[in-house]
């Protein structure tokens, strides 16, 4: 099965577009580009990141696989 996994525009390294700034769904840190560090979940069809503090004190949660709803 081939599947298509990137647009070819996306990946441009000369787009002009800034990229969307990332902030923690929990608190609402914003992130200082991108962040290596901070917990990244996919839930209800979308990407939700994470802070390393709420990250850190929700952890039991994050690897029991609850929704950030649940914590």
């Amino acid at each position: 099965m081939d599947q298509k996994t990137h647009e070819s525009g996306q990946l441009d390294p000369e787009a002009t577009e800034p990229a969307e700034t990332i902030t923690c769904a929990r608190c609402g840190t914003p992130a200082d580009g991108a962040p290596p560090t901070w917990t990244c979940s996919f839930e209800n069809g979308s990407r939700r990141y994470f802070c390393d503090d709420c990250a850190r004190a929700n952890i039991r949660s994050i690897e029991g696989r609850l929704d950030s709803s649940w914590w």
